[in-house]
């Protein structure tokens, strides 16, 4: 008899759901999305913006008085579109449709209307407000950046496979070159109302979630959620959500070539001054190789490498949120990439508790005490 391994199963994720909990997906949704396009910024100074994107590893595909466009080596679209704005914040995600058609459908279902693009970007788009209200929009007949010359992943001896001989490894300390967006995850205080609407009306499904210790029984408050090509990979997961007090950008990740690529690229940032928040590691969900930085606006960005690619036959795996259960190996989580370093952020969110526990959302008293515990854990 075939053993069907379920690689959700064992150290870190619980077997599959139980009866009565979410599905991770829509039964019939409006469109499937073919993959995250870009995200649009606002930010007040767009020459300090650049400074760190070329750092970070991106390239510059446009510069204007009042936008940036900034890309990978991949052909496609500009990951970051970046407006010159009076505060810094996040816009919203642009998500690639997998049909020219599935922009008109999408706007016909929701009542709103299909605009074309700037010449900049061509083709069409849609826009939707999602319930915690952020817009998304949904592009199609964008135009096609051609690809850059990437950065080539080293040669490696594993173990006693000897790969390379003769030869040395020498990566310089230069910016790790960007290839592409990976995903962007975003906190807000209607977790299961945003999950469903994304689910219903792009047509993603949920890779992982996540729930309170000792609050299963009151449903997850983080879900990892991928696009869904049919028997096609996709990353495992485009889009990260998760509950909280504030809605906002919590984090977004750019995929590099591999670990020397990452590494050497952080010596690099740490060389001109930037600010690492955690890393290097490697996650569980998703399993990626991950190194988190700070960009001068206290923005945080994510290289990694080395990700988990799933079709759309894979159930959500389930498991226990704690600050511990991040990583399977790497440096503790900093209070930095926690939320809890002295700052701005924090008092923002201790302010987002305290109108969040007056408002009617998803997070309550319930809620803050099974957050507080995963933040001491």
């Amino acid at each position: 008899m075939m053993d069907h391994h379920d690689p959700h199963a064992g150290l870190h994720s619980e077997q599959g759901s139980l009866k009565g909990e979410h599905p991770g997906r829509a039964a019939n949704p409006i469109i499937k999305v073919h993959d995250l396009a870009w995200l649009e910024f606002c930010k007040p100074d767009l020459q300090r913006a650049e400074s760190f994107a070329h750092a970070f590893g991106f390239t510059t595909a446009l510069h204007t008085a009042d936008e940036l466009h900034l890309r990978g080596t991949d052909a496609g679209s500009p990951c970051v579109l970046i407006r010159k704005g009076t505060r810094s914040r996040l816009i919203g995600p642009a998500f690639q449709a997998a049909d020219p058609s599935d922009v008109l459908r999408l706007a016909q279902a929701t009542g709103r209307k299909a605009a074309p693009l700037p010449e900049s970007l061509g083709g069409l788009a849609v826009d939707l407000p999602d319930p915690s209200g952020n817009r998304v929009r949904v592009v199609s007949g964008t135009h096609d950046l051609a690809a850059l010359p990437a950065q080539v992943p080293l040669t490696f001896n594993f173990g006693h496979a000897a790969a390379r001989t003769n030869g040395t490894q020498r990566p310089p300390r230069a910016p790790a070159k960007v290839q592409r967006l990976g995903h962007v995850v975003m906190q807000t205080t209607r977790y299961i109302e945003t999950l469903n609407w994304y689910l219903q009306h792009l047509g993603l499904i949920v890779s992982d979630f996540l729930y309170y210790p000792g609050q299963r029984g009151r449903g997850p408050v983080m879900s990892f959620i991928r696009c869904d090509r049919g028997m096609t990979p996709t990353d495992h997961h485009t889009l990260a959500m998760t509950l909280g007090p504030v809605n906002r950008y919590v984090h977004s990740a750019y995929q590099v070539a591999d670990l020397d690529a990452l590494a050497a690229g952080g010596q690099h940032l740490l060389e001109l001054g930037y600010r690492r928040s955690w890393g290097i590691g490697r996650h569980i969900q998703g399993s990626q190789i991950f190194d988190y930085w700070r960009d001068p606006d206290g923005f945080l960005v994510e290289h990694f490498s080395d990700g988990d690619l799933f079709d759309c036959t894979l159930e959500p795996g389930w498991a226990p949120m704690t600050a511990s259960g991040l990583a399977q190996w790497g440096p503790p989580a900093t209070k930095d990439f926690l939320g809890l370093a002295p700052g701005r952020e924090p008092l923002r969110e201790l302010r987002g508790i305290v109108r969040a526990l007056r408002e009617d959302n998803e997070f309550d008293l319930h809620r803050l005490r099974g957050l507080l515990k995963v933040a001491s854990s």
